[in-house]
C-alpha cells in the first residue's frame, strides 16, 4: 500500500511527490497523459509569463539562457526533476473512481486498481476547454488549442478571445501571412493582457493588419466561415481555420467521483478544503495547484500552486502512522 497517491504530473503535482517522498512517505504519481502534460499542449516555443526561478520544485535550480523560459525548457527541467528524484510515475493511466476511506482508500484507474492511504489531487484544468455552444464548434478546422502559426500563411484565420493566449496567437499569424480576424465579446482587448503584448496588438488592430469585432458574438461555425453577431447586426467571416481561444475549466466530473466537494458560496466552484492543510471535506483527500481555484483559473500558478506540496506534505508527515499488522494483511487480501 502506497503512503500517498498524487494524480496529475504535472509541476505542482512533480512537487508534491518530491515533498512526500523526501519525508519517507512511499509516493507514486498517476497521469492520463505523459507527464506535464498540459506544457507539452503549449504553443511551441511559448514563453512563461514567470522567470525561472518561480517554475522551480524540489530546490532544482532550473537552467536556461533565457530571461522567461520556453516551453522547451520546462519541458527539460520538470523530466530532468523526475527522473533524478526516481519518482514513480504511471503515465497514459486515467483514474476513474475513489473508493473507501483515508487509511484504506481504493483508487481504480483504466489500467489497474491502486491501494494508497492518502490521496492528492493535482489534475489542473488545462484539458477541458469551455465550449461556444454554438453550431459547428466540433468541425475539424476549429481547435480551442493553437501550436503555431505556419501552416496557415494566406489562409483566413478567426482567433475568439481577448485575453493572452488568443492576443498572442493573433500576432504570431499576422506575422506568419495569416489574414487574422479577432473576435471578441468586450468592448476592447482585455486589459489582463500582458504589458508587453497588449499594446502590441492594439497597434496591430489600429494599422489595420488585424481585423478585430468587440462587442461580438459567435452565432455559428461553417465550412468555411463563421457567422457573429455584431453591434451592427449579423456578419459572415471567412475562415479556413478557427481558434477558439476561449479558456479551459477543471474535471468537475472527476472531481466529483472522487468526493471533492465544491464551494456552495464560490461562483468559481473551488474546492472546499482547509488552507492551512489543502485536505478536503473527506479525509485523507487533498487539492493542490490550479484546481483549487475551481473555474477561476486565475487564482493559482506554477509559483504559489508548487508551494500547496510543502503544506500537505508536513500535516501528512505529522499525521502519519504506520499501518498494523492486520491492516497490511487486510490490504494485501484486498
Amino acid at each position: 500500500m502506497l503512503d500517498v497517491l498524487i494524480i496529475g504530473a504535472g509541476p505542482v503535482g512533480l512537487a508534491c511527490a518530491l515533498e512526500t517522498q523526501r519525508r519517507g512517505l512511499r509516493t507514486a504519481v498517476v497521469e492520463k497523459g505523459a507527464l506535464v502534460n498540459s506544457i507539452i499542449g503549449y504553443p511551441t516555443n511559448m514563453e512563461f509569463f514567470s522567470t525561472p526561478e518561480l517554475l522551480e520544485i524540489g530546490g532544482y535550480p532550473f537552467p536556461t539562457s533565457h530571461y522567461k523560459p520556453l516551453r522547451e525548457d520546462a519541458l527539460d527541467y520538470y523530466q530532468r526533476v523526475a527522473r533524478s528524484e526516481n519518482l514513480e510515475l504511471r503515465l497514459f493511466e486515467k483514474v476513474e473512481k475513489l473508493e473507501g476511506e483515508q487509511g484504506n482508500f481504493t483508487v481504480t484507474t483504466d489500467k489497474n486498481q491502486v491501494l494508497t492511504r492518502n490521496v492528492i489531487v493535482a489534475t489542473g484544468f488545462y484539458d477541458l476547454p469551455n465550449p461556444l455552444y454554438v453550431p459547428g464548434e466540433d468541425l475539424p478546422h476549429v481547435s480551442h488549442y493553437y501550436k503555431e502559426p505556419y501552416q496557415h500563411m494566406a489562409q483566413h484565420v478567426v482567433v475568439i478571445g481577448a485575453k493572452n493566449s488568443s492576443a498572442k496567437a493573433a500576432l504570431q499569424l499576422t506575422r506568419a501571412g495569416a489574414k487574422v480576424t479577432l473576435i471578441v465579446r468586450g468592448p476592447e482587448v482585455s486589459n489582463s493582457v500582458k504589458y508587453w503584448i497588449r499594446p502590441d496588438l492594439v497597434n496591430r488592430i489600429a494599422e489595420g493588419r488585424i481585423t478585430a469585432h468587440f462587442n461580438t458574438c459567435v452565432t455559428a461555425i461553417r465550412p468555411e466561415a463563421v457567422e457573429v453577431l455584431t453591434p451592427d447586426g449579423p456578419l459572415t467571416i471567412p475562415a479556413h481555420f478557427v481558434y477558439a481561444l476561449t479558456g479551459y475549466h477543471p474535471d468537475e466530473a472527476l472531481l466529483g467521483r472522487l468526493g471533492v466537494e465544491p464551494d456552495p458560496a464560490d461562483e468559481a466552484r473551488a474546492p472546499l478544503f482547509d488552507p492551512t492543510t489543502h485536505e478536503t471535506t473527506r479525509p485523507g483527500l487533498f487539492v493542490a495547484g490550479t484546481v483549487c481555484g475551481g473555474r477561476a483559473t486565475s487564482r493559482w500558478f506554477i509559483e504559489n500552486g508548487r508551494h500547496h506540496a510543502q503544506l500537505i506534505a508536513q500535516h501528512l508527515v505529522n499525521t502519519h502512522e504506520e499501518p498494523t499488522l492486520s491492516e497490511r494483511k487486510k490490504a494485501a487480501l484486498q
